[in-house]
């Protein structure tokens, strides 16, 4: 046991990334091509910068025209290339390259989170639509549709605001567009982009509010009860 455990270690590990794996056919890399890629890293890692196709053949128990054919087929691709090299000994030397491949995982990334992000936003887009036909207690109109589509595509209001915007009509009970539309330019005019600042807005002027509505508490107390009298005729 303890022999194969030193032949274990100093044989060495390969390391290949997650994504890699769960994206490779993604990026039109084949199951076979994968092997190939794995015995290239494993050698390249040993130091064999351009590994023979016989030694990888010999490793998977293909033949060598398989293996030439599937190195090819991944140049094709552009899932690699062949690039010239400077070692140790400044002497020049043939290598693989694969940072083609590096690029599209992640131009494959960047593309996976433009849908997230595009779905999120078709997401939102009906939320809002539904959440305001649920609150109105009917179907919206095209022509209200087409102002909703307009608060988000031209206005590029966002979906949390225009919620706001319906939060505060059915509370003053006013199941307009027209009145989510004067709530919304209100809040465009002091630069409130999100419900956030919406918030603090409203915490900000609170105590004004509340100093106002005092001050007019005060002055109705100091004015007289007027006795109403009964007129009749005598």
């Amino acid at each position: 046991m303890a022999d194969f455990m030193m032949r274990y270690i100093q044989a060495g590990q390969t390391s290949i990334a997650n994504y890699l794996l769960d994206h490779f056919r993604e990026v039109g890399m084949t199951t076979d091509q994968l092997l190939v890629y794995l015995q290239l890293r494993r050698q390249m890692d040993r130091g064999e910068q351009l590994p023979e196709a016989e030694s990888i053949a010999e490793y998977l128990g293909w033949d060598k025209q398989r293996v030439y054919q599937l190195l090819h087929e991944m140049i094709t691709s552009k899932l690699m290339t062949i690039t010239s090299v400077t070692n140790a000994q400044g002497q020049k030397a043939d290598a693989y390259d694969f940072r083609l491949l590096t690029e599209k995982l992640s131009q494959l990334d960047v593309q996976t989170v433009q849908k997230e992000v595009k779905q999120e936003a078709t997401n939102d887009r009906s939320t809002v639509f539904n959440q305001i036909e649920t609150e109105f207690g009917r179907p919206l109109s095209p022509l209200e549709m087409e102002s909703i589509s307009q608060w988000l595509d031209e206005d590029h209001y966002r979906p949390e605001l225009i919620q706001l915007a319906l939060k505060e009509a059915v509370l003053s009970q006013a199941y307009s567009l027209k009145y989510m539309d004067r709530i919304l330019l209100s809040w465009e005019k002091k630069n409130l982009k999100t419900a956030a600042q919406v918030q603090q807005e409203k915490e900000r002027q609170e105590p004004r509010r509340s100093a106002a509505n005092g001050n007019a508490s005060q002055a109705n107390s100091q004015i007289p009860d007027v006795p109403i009298f009964k007129l009749t005729d005598n």
